[in-house]
């Protein structure tokens, strides 16, 4: 498959004309170490809780074993009011009360302004 550079060009160009210079960055631009290691030290606790076990029990060679849920986890999010089930925006939940949407919308590079208590109009 050879590519047309030129094609490519005037694609990019055509977005940025629409959606702004961040649609043609690289997603990696912004994204540092600290964030990384903050980022995997969340999954780590986030998946601690998912994986802790209450009863394990073993018929016919078989190990069954039996989650716990430490407390109740919201499935609503405060900031659009959509309902969810994926266990992404339940990380996102826990860390910033918004699903995954409204983080990639209202939040993304812009933590602190939202740490500081700004949340967008209904």
């Amino acid at each position: 498959m050879s590519k047309d550079y030129n094609e490519i060009a005037k694609y990019e160009k055509a977005i940025k004309e629409k959606y702004g210079e961040e649609a043609i960055q690289n997603p990696k631009k912004e994204w540092t170490q600290e964030k990384e290691i903050a980022y995997l030290e969340d999954l780590k606790t986030f998946h601690a809780r998912e994986v802790r076990t209450k009863k394990v029990e073993e018929t016919e060679g078989f190990t069954i074993k039996e989650k716990v849920s430490s407390r109740e986890v919201k499935r609503d999010c405060p900031v659009c009011e959509s309902y969810s089930f994926s266990s992404k925006d339940d990380l996102y939940m826990n860390k910033f009360e918004c699903c995954f949407d409204c983080y990639i919308q209202y939040i993304e590079g812009r933590e602190e302004r939202w740490k500081s208590g700004w949340r967008p109009n209904k």
